[in-house]
């Protein structure tokens, strides 16, 4: 693995490089301007979104949101032991990054199944379309950085693999951006109305 240092406090090189800050930033805006409408939707039906976020776990949520912190901390674990060239540190931690986003899969999908045989689908009113819309997005972000992950764990294991220190950073750029993400739509789905 190229493990060349990068000159940090050049402005034009945060971690990870300024492409995946970018994105990370188009997401936040995605994702802020989505909730914002939830919020608004809310204000003119309010008895509404009161009885349809009471339908929810909020222990799922809070579980989840557990999983995701933890996740993200071993993230950031594994990148600093890469930097002080601990390969199988590394990757022992990048693993135990991955075990946490799949127990968040794993208890969102049980949720959703839980919501589904309720009949509480897409569609059944304005709260719950906004539920699957946002939950479903994020899903699939952490569903890509599950496989980024996994992607950037045999490229490091493979020694001869093209793998770069910047490669690593915009991955766990991206995952902290699902973490980031779903600290601001638990509070605002599970609890707030």
């Amino acid at each position: 693995m190229d493990n060349t240092l990068i000159n940090h406090k050049n402005i034009y090189y945060p971690p990870g490089g300024i492409l995946i800050w970018i994105i990370i930033f188009l997401e936040l805006f995605t994702f802020g301007a989505a909730l914002i409408a939830m919020v608004f939707y809310g204000n003119q039906e309010p008895k509404l979104f009161h009885t349809s976020s009471l339908k929810l776990n909020v222990t799922y949520g809070m579980v989840n949101t557990v999983f995701l912190l933890t996740s993200g901390f071993f993230m950031a674990i594994s990148v600093a032991e890469l930097k002080n060239d601990h390969t199988e540190r590394f990757k022992k931690f990048l693993l135990i990054t991955m075990f946490f986003g799949m127990l968040f899969l794993c208890l969102k999908g049980f949720e959703y199944y839980e919501k589904l045989s309720e009949g509480l689908y897409m569609g059944y009113n304005t709260f719950f379309t906004f539920y699957w819309m946002l939950t479903l997005f994020h899903v699939i972000h952490v569903l890509v950085g599950l496989v980024i992950l996994t992607s950037v764990y045999f490229g490091v294991k493979n020694k001869k693999a093209s793998t770069k220190i910047e490669d690593i950073e915009a991955s766990a750029a991206f995952w902290h951006m699902c973490d980031l993400i779903w600290i601001l739509l638990f509070p605002i789905i599970y609890l707030l109305f």
